[in-house]
């Protein structure tokens, strides 16, 4: 019984297994780098993300072979990362996961379970190099947000609309302001559209500028 009880605390692993584990943690993390990189659509490439992604896996796999099976270093290790506070943001939800992916390969290799680490790895990537070349070939129409700013209080009715249904399958009207400045009063209209084809979009814009009274047109997007 008291041997099985040292067995819960205690665990031994060579300096081979260590650096064979971490040697694996290097590979599923460049690994997961390089599948980054391949997948990666936005306009922000961080190549220090990158490098962390790969520091990541190593460092989950070192944490493993530190806790083992012992449950004091479990928990000591849980009350030290509680005080630890990350402030950097994470704009994109792909960049989330990638640090899980990393998390999760880390894990694996610190359990010394090569097999486990190294095919989930190609087959997690290969499968995101997969959705992510179907997605670009239909990518998702984005929703735009259309503002117009229009002087003086009075609008003639439907003055925008028949522009905005040249460029758009779809268009909600969201809100309208009423407003002062040392011009007088002015009008700002938003809208939520789906344009037909976004490389319409200047000329959108542009026949709308040309409206009587219009002062200003703005388009918005969010980039996920």
């Amino acid at each position: 019984m008291e041997e099985q009880l040292e067995n819960i605390f205690i665990f031994r692993i060579t300096p081979a297994e260590a650096l064979t584990n971490l040697v694996v943690a290097l590979i599923c993390g460049i690994l997961i780098s390089l599948f980054y990189r391949v997948t990666y659509k936005g306009v922000s490439y961080s190549s220090h993300y990158v490098i962390s992604i790969i520091m990541l896996a190593m460092i989950t796999a070192l944490v493993i072979m530190v806790i083992g099976n012992n449950l004091a270093r479990a928990f000591g290790l849980v009350g030290a990362m509680s005080i630890i506070r990350f402030r950097t943001a994470v704009k994109d939800t792909q960049d989330i996961m990638y640090i899980f992916f990393a998390l999760a390969a880390g894990l694996a290799c610190g359990a010394g379970m090569y097999a486990i680490a190294v095919t989930g790895t190609l087959f997690i990537g290969f499968s995101l190099m997969i959705a992510s070349a179907v997605y670009a070939e239909n990518p998702a129409k984005r929703e735009y947000l259309l503002q117009i700013v229009h002087l003086g209080s009075k609008v003639e009715k439907g003055l925008f609309n028949r522009t905005i249904e040249k460029y758009v399958t779809r268009y909600n009207l969201v809100n309208v302001k009423n407003l002062t400045d040392d011009r007088g009063e002015i009008m700002e209209f938003s809208y939520y559209i789906m344009l037909k084809k976004e490389s319409r979009a200047p000329k959108l814009l542009a026949e709308l500028r040309e409206l009587p009274n219009v002062d200003k047109v703005n388009l918005f997007f969010d980039e996920e």
